[in-house]
């Protein structure tokens, strides 16, 4: 089993460099990428879901190595159109990994398309990709399960604290509550890099801090 996101990484070739070298020995312990997330949960005027809009923060230090060799007109100010082939590398990349993005409803899974809408912004020292993964097909249902995770825990993701969940056009009374992770994400620390391979004893430790937006509507 290849990590997921390693191939995520190639886009930003620079922070892979950086989390499969540091001072010159391998990288052991997990995560290698912080990610703060915002979802929201799209919705068409017959009340069906039509698809879901991420919003992801990258850790600074990740963000910084992402942009080695972009160049910008404004020394420090990058532009959505100077980061768009970024962007497209990166949507592209996380393909593979079903986007890290799962929903379930009325029993059973249901497909997300391709990402449409994405750019790249900074701000602050961070990278912030943007983009939208719409539904197959459009789905009603009573209740929704919207989980983000990455199940080998290379990335590791985390609801912001702030309107971490928002849903657009729902219809009235919906709700959204989320089921924060309850791994301790110290417990990784020191952890052998071999052990999240195939195989190994932490390959599907990423579950523990699996977050889940459940979506009730009356």
């Amino acid at each position: 089993m290849r990590y997921p996101a390693l191939k995520f990484l190639i886009g930003a070739f620079a922070a892979l460099l950086f989390v499969t070298l540091l001072g010159g020995r391998a990288v052991e312990a997990h995560p290698h990428v912080w990610v703060t997330a915002t979802s929201e949960l799209l919705y068409a005027a017959d009340g069906s879901l039509t698809g879901v809009r991420h919003a992801w923060t990258f850790d600074d230090m990740f963000s910084s190595n992402a942009l080695q060799g972009i160049k910008a007109k404004t020394q420090g100010v990058y532009t959505r159109e100077e980061l768009q082939p970024l962007a497209q590398t990166n949507v592209e990349a996380l393909k593979e990994y079903v986007y890290f993005t799962f929903l379930k409803a009325n029993g059973g899974k249901h497909t997300l398309e391709v990402p449409v809408d994405y750019f790249f912004d900074y701000k602050d020292d961070h990278l912030t990709l943007h983009f939208t993964l719409p539904l197959k097909m459009p789905v009603k249902s009573k209740m929704f399960l919207l989980e983000i995770v990455d199940r080998s825990y290379f990335i590791d993701f985390k609801m912001a604290e702030k309107d971490p969940v928002k849903l657009v056009d729902a219809p009235a009374g919906c709700r959204a509550s989320i089921l924060r992770p309850m791994g301790d994400r110290t417990m990784v620390q020191g952890l052998s890099e071999d052990s999240f391979k195939e195989g190994g004893a932490n390959v599907s430790l990423g579950l523990l801090f699996d977050n889940q937006i459940v979506v009730d509507c009356p």
